[in-house]
């Protein structure tokens, strides 16, 4: 199914019920302030959610559950029998449900609350991550508990997975956090990253395996460091059966913001895949995947965000483990950590065949003088051979920025003819335009844009690709064109004379005149020297005990085409032609 097929698809479900569920916040005007709407129906979504899912079995868990507590079975045995009986990872044992809650309008607070006692610890988990008791009793004292309930049991709001799909209730809960963070101008793709770029990046991670996977189908893992709702593990797992309705894909991942980290659980749970796979907790300082490693790895971590408060732990993992830890290579400037999480993701990646697909904005790629924790994990990557390709996106891709953007392709499994090498694609001119902007994202990357953008990464060579007026452009380099050494330059004192002043037979160098040069690796350096810089100081000299290797990608001039401007009797006749 294409990208415009699955969004035609969704789009009835995703607008209906995310209108309906965004219209009950109408009932909390006054009682929550606009930004705290999502408190409310965030989780009441997702307790609807297993409602409408446990609904068929109810009678059946309530007779077995009572049968069990008089057996005086014990809570594991209890809990697989009930879970076998629904069908789920979950249970609830309470006598209620959403509907029949309602018959009971005076005793609403105290019967919800059985009925949240009444869940599984797993869903007990995922509410206590919600912060939902104090929000519960302010809405009962509110007196809008009742009103909200009885909404979500409108017939439109039947959120059965057999009626609403994993896929379509992703896009919803996208939607409605996009709604909720927009109500208090929060940056709404700080939570999630739009399917289009997801299904790019799912795309590059299995392109060169595909027909592979058709054939055999696969087993493997999937982690995402930086999960939010889970959607980029759902969409990778949906092109693998897409390619394999036979492959099995285990899902991993990491979060650190409480609600969104529900949901993900929440969506595992409904899915029937390994909740437990799904951790709470900063990924930086309480790392819950240490010594895993994965076959996939497809993350959007946050950009231009400080590790202020990670800093004591990432320091003392840097300095104790060294690479036997994560960030071995090197440590990112304090005011920006995505070079952390791609350093974690490297770390966790298989040996031999793990590849990683994550996305990092501009300064990844140039930021940091040679020797500085930047450039030292660029120089880790690309001397180790890890770094297979880097995309640059479309600006005005995302919900939350319009800054240029890069998809890093890390490998453990480069092909032959890859080794040694770097594919660079610029994609900045493959795009759509959208019918109406969402936030700042005002393009999409449709079905021809991603096949287009991967056929030029399956080619592996250097050349234009077009179609439809979208433009993509491949360029392959040696690893080591990209880095440089850092030569330090001296020059002497001088005398009244001019003469450079003598000691013990040597020149003595003058710091104040001191001076570096940036001479690529593909150069000679005593020719760069003797070509460049004695014409121009014939007294100076190298102090080659300081040198420094540093790499940088200077992706943006790499592709740089001039533009001519105008002429001057072009731009008169403009100015002219105005003024008429």
């Amino acid at each position: 199914m294409t990208t415009a097929e699955i969004g035609k698809l969704t789009t009835t479900n995703i607008q209906e019920k995310a209108n309906l569920i965004w219209a009950i916040a109408n009932h909390l005007v006054g009682l929550f302030k606009p930004h705290e709407y999502g408190k409310v129906i965030l989780p009441m979504t997702v307790l609807k959610r297993f409602d409408d899912a446990l609904k068929e079995t109810k009678q059946e868990v309530l007779s077995l559950n009572k049968k069990l507590n008089e057996q005086k079975t014990i809570d594991t045995i209890r809990a697989g029998l009930l879970c076998k009986t629904t069908g789920y990872d979950f249970y609830n044992v309470s006598p209620f449900t959403f509907a029949n809650l309602l018959a009971d309008p005076d005793n609403i607070a105290s019967n919800f609350d059985t009925y949240l006692k009444g869940f599984s610890d797993n869903v007990k988990d995922i509410i206590s991550n919600f912060e939902f008791e104090q929000v519960i009793e302010k809405m009962h004292k509110g007196n809008v508990l009742y009103i909200v309930i009885q909404e979500f049991n409108s017939k439109n709001a039947d959120m059965h997975p057999d009626k609403i799909t994993s896929m379509d209730m992703g896009y919803i809960f996208e939607e409605l956090i996009r709604k909720f963070s927009e109500s208090y101008d929060e940056q709404a793709g700080a939570h999630f990253t739009s399917r289009d770029i997801i299904y790019l990046m799912a795309e590059l991670l299995v392109a060169n395996e595909k027909e592979h996977i058709k054939q055999n189908g696969v087993v493997k893992t999937a982690y995402d460091m930086a999960m939010g709702t889970s959607q980029m593990l759902g969409c990778l797992d949906e092109k693998m059966l897409q390619i394999n309705p036979d492959s099995k894909l285990s899902l991993f991942g990491q979060e650190f913001n409480p609600e969104t980290y529900a949901i993900a659980k929440a969506d595992m749970l409904i899915k029937g895949g390994n909740a437990q796979n799904m951790k709470f907790g900063d990924t930086l300082n309480d790392d819950q995947f240490s010594n895993y490693e994965f076959d996939y790895i497809i993350s959007n971590p946050p950009f231009g965000i400080d590790w202020k408060k990670e800093e004591k732990e990432v320091k003392q993992e840097y300095s104790k483990l060294g690479y036997e830890g994560r960030f071995g290579p090197g440590l990112p400037a304090i005011s920006d950590g995505q070079m952390l999480f791609l350093l974690n993701g490297v770390k966790k990646l298989k040996e031999g065949s793990g590849r990683m697909a994550i996305i990092q904005n501009g300064s990844s790629l140039f930021t940091g003088d040679a020797g500085s924790g930047p450039s030292e994990i660029r120089k880790y990557l690309i001397e180790s051979d890890l770094l297979e390709a880097i995309i640059q996106l479309p600006t005005d891709l995302f919900y939350n920025t319009g800054i240029s953007t890069y998809v890093w392709i890390v490998s453990k499994n480069k092909n032959k003819e890859r080794l040694g090498k770097i594919q660079l694609i610029d994609d900045s001119n493959c795009y759509v335009k959208r019918r109406k902007n969402i936030g700042k994202k005002r393009v999409d990357l449709d079905d021809t844009a991603i096949g287009l953008i991967t056929k030029a990464y399956l080619d592996f060579k250097e050349g234009k690709y077009e179609e439809n007026e979208l433009i993509v452009e491949s360029k392959i380099f040696d690893n080591n064109f990209f880095g440089y050494t850092k030569v330090t330059v001296e020059s002497p004192f001088t005398d009244e004379n001019g003469k450079p002043i003598l000691k013990k037979g040597k020149p003595q160098a003058d710091s104040k005149k001191r001076d570096t040069e940036l001479v690529p690796l593909q150069e000679d350096i005593d020719a760069f020297f003797k070509e460049n810089v004695l014409p121009y100081n014939s007294s100076a000299w190298m102090d080659r005990s300081k040198d420094k290797i540093g790499y940088e990608i200077p992706f943006t001039r790499l592709f740089y085409k001039f533009i001519p401007p105008k002429a001057s009797s072009d731009i008169f006749a403009e100015i002219k032609q105005l003024e008429e």
